[in-house]
């Protein structure tokens, strides 16, 4: 037979039973429309956190207190939150592998301005801290040198900070309440959404000495700064001079730094450690698709035993009339096939679907959050459905094969 003749007899023992096609075809859909969905929002999120990582430039320099970072800032967690002195700053200063030093220190209390409150992140930070996170100004003026050396009560507002204390009213020159202190607005800063999960846009900005001296801390809660030469050379550096001041034993050569009381990190290698979480959850994605496949090919198996059985007089007579073995074969495989590949289709356009909706969600809170779809993954995916089907589906066909014409037409 023709190969178009044994597609268009496949498709109509598909279509025979409509019900019972969908409910096979549920493993299928699952696993394909999982696969395409958690990749397609796995490669949204890896374009927003890399955009945001490009932004700080390929030489910016991270330091936090601890072992882990900003996510333990609170000093019930993180038993080592003052480890970083302003003496260390001061020695940080000193090294000839990186500039712009920035210290950081967060302050809390609630902002005020007359009647209107909001929670804002507060932080003092240094001038040089705008050009490592490199942030424009919209209205007004950043804080300078001279704002540090005074000491003085100024602040700069993010966008939807100024908007929510002064609706449509310009804030310059305005003075707001922060915990028990006033300050003048100089400047509002253009907006830049969501940075790390947080809202960049709902910050206050004071000059570090000022929030030294309100806090009277004698540590900070962040640096930043630049790399003049090679990153790497400079975190070594940063990493020899803090464990010498702090007294902790080197570690060996490609051993852990778990002795360490402060994590220091390059925008490179955060890019790094992205695309190692990125294929780590490729991996994972695609082992959980394949059991989903696996439990759906089994369905498949069964439902084609099924059919073979319910359609044994029909193959008797098809062989009768002359269809070869081979034939049988091939029809029962395309409709294993077909079953796989149409519920690839349905999980595809299913995928495809609930990431639209979830972007339609997320660029509500991410601004840089777009609609990204894997074409390696989407034609993997339709691949492995199809792949599914002739895998599972060649032993009921090479069953209804080799099924005697006589006996089958005896078949009741």
């Amino acid at each position: 037979m023709r190969l178009h003749d044994l597609s268009t007899t496949a498709l109509r023992g598909v279509t025979r039973n409509r019900s019972r096609a969908l409910l096979t075809m549920l493993g299928i859909i699952i696993g394909v429309g999982a696969v395409v969905l958690m990749t397609s929002v796995g490669k949204s999120m890896e374009s927003v956190i890399l955009g945001q990582i490009s932004a700080l430039g390929p030489k910016t320099i991270a330091l936090w207190p601890g072992k882990n970072g900003p996510e333990m800032g609170a000093a019930t967690l993180n038993p080592d939150f003052d480890s970083i002195k302003l003496s260390d700053v001061e020695a940080l200063k000193r090294l000839r592998t990186v500039s712009n030093i920035a210290p950081g220190i967060f302050i809390e209390g609630k902002t005020t301005y007359g009647t209107e409150e909001t929670d804002t992140r507060v932080m003092g930070a240094s001038p040089e801290a705008y050009t490592n996170q490199v942030v424009t100004i919209a209205e007004g003026r950043l804080h300078d040198a001279q704002d540090e050396f005074d000491g003085r009560f100024v602040a700069v507002l993010g966008p939807d900070t100024a908007r929510d204390l002064f609706y449509n009213q310009s804030p310059i020159g305005k003075r707001i309440s922060i915990g028990n202190h006033k300050y003048t607005v100089i400047g509002v800063l253009e907006p830049v959404g969501t940075q790390f999960f947080q809202n960049a846009d709902e910050r206050v900005v004071i000059p570090f000495e000022t929030a030294r001296i309100v806090s009277g801390r004698t540590y900070v809660d962040m640096v930043s700064m630049q790399s003049t030469e090679d990153p790497a050379d400079a975190i070594d550096d940063i990493q020899w001079l803090l464990r010498r001041r702090h007294k902790i034993v080197p570690p060996a050569t490609g051993a852990s730094t778990d002795n360490d009381d402060f994590l220091v990190r390059s925008s490179a290698q955060a890019q790094e450690i992205l695309s190692t979480v990125s294929i780590s959850l490729t991996v994972f994605i695609t082992m959980i698709a394949a059991i989903s496949l696996v439990v759906g090919g089994i369905g498949i198996m069964n439902i084609m035993l099924v059919a073979v059985t319910e359609r044994t007089r029909e193959i008797g007579l098809r062989k009768a009339l002359g269809a070869q073995g081979r034939d049988i074969l091939l029809q029962f495989l395309i409709e294993a096939v077909t079953l796989t590949f149409l519920g690839g289709l349905v999980g595809l356009i299913g995928g495809l679907g609930v990431n639209a909706l979830i972007v339609a969600i997320a660029t509500r809170f991410l601004e840089r959050y777009i609609f990204a779809v894997n074409p390696i993954a989407i034609v993997a995916a339709l691949l492995m459905a199809a792949g599914t089907g002739l895998a599972f589906g060649i032993y009921p066909a090479r069953k209804a094969s080799r099924l005697n014409p006589i006996e089958a037409l005896r078949y009741e």
